[in-house]
């Protein structure tokens, strides 16, 4: 698929997928959501990217849906998908969203550059982590437009801030700056936007130290342990451990460490 909305490229590691409608603040649009799904399986079926980088051109992030494809008023508006596709319709639906970044056996980053509301934001919180540039603002403004978090918004900033917090961002629908992210646990890094670029580079190098098949299964304990016992996770840490113990990057990571040398995983 030729892309009109998005610039998918990948450095030694890295898949860099840069949201690209500036004019727009890159603004989301129902091409935008089928260029999203292809791009996804291709950054998933890259055997050679480590990491997924996703950010936006220009001064935002993403400014969330482009209400200017569907007028407020209009019966269309009320039966149309979003970009990001309803449930059981259009190619990432609210669940299927959240679950493409979740299920992608590799750590994803969002690198916020500047605003990322509505789905801009609930883009940002499908990810792993996120970088915030000095001049990002996030805004959940879901209930100011006459709607709920959309796209697994809910679901996804409690888990990071907790309910008592989400609540307070989402039925208020202020907009808060990249400070803030960081003191209530929404991002994990703010940097000078003049370093912006080579921070997040730098960062999205940082996760491509492990072995693939390792870190693939660490994501998946993680996001697990959010919703399962520790007499469960246990018995997921023994499969892991099992699993993991019959691929040659674990014995490249014995080799490595004897021999005092840095580790060359293959993802196998």
């Amino acid at each position: 698929m030729d892309y009109e909305t998005l610039i998918l490229d990948r450095s030694d590691a890295v898949a860099t997928l840069t949201l690209n409608r500036p004019q727009s603040l890159n603004a989301m649009t129902a091409r935008m959501g089928v260029e999203l799904d292809d791009a996804f399986a291709r950054v998933r079926d890259d055997q050679e990217a480590r990491v997924l980088l996703v950010t936006g051109a220009g001064r935002a992030f993403c400014a969330g849906e482009d209400v200017k494809e569907r007028p407020a008023d209009s019966a269309e508006a009320r039966e149309r998908a979003t970009p990001l596709g309803k449930l059981g319709r259009g190619p990432l639906g609210p669940i299927e969203f959240a679950h493409a970044f979740r299920n992608m056996p590799k750590p994803t980053i969002a690198a916020v550059n500047g605003a990322a509301v509505g789905q801009g934001l609930s883009l940002a919180l499908a990810c792993d982590m996120r970088i915030a540039s000095e001049n990002a603002r996030f805004g959940a403004v879901w209930t100011l437009r006459g709607i709920p978090p959309e796209s697994a918004g809910a679901y996804l900033l409690t888990q990071l801030v907790g309910p008592a917090k989400a609540c307070e961002l989402i039925f208020g629908g202020k907009i808060i700056g990249a400070d803030e992210a960081k003191e209530i646990g929404l991002v994990n890094e703010v940097v000078p936007a003049a370093e912006f670029a080579e921070a997040t580079h730098a960062f999205a190098q940082e996760m491509t130290a492990g072995a693939p098949v390792a870190i693939g299964v660490a994501k998946m304990m993680v996001y697990q342990a959010l919703e399962t016992s520790l007499a469960v996770h246990g018995r997921l840490d023994f499969l892991g451990q099992q699993y993991c113990f019959n691929t040659d990057d674990r014995e490249e990571g014995i080799r490595s460490f004897l021999e005092k040398r840095p580790a060359e995983f293959k993802g196998r």
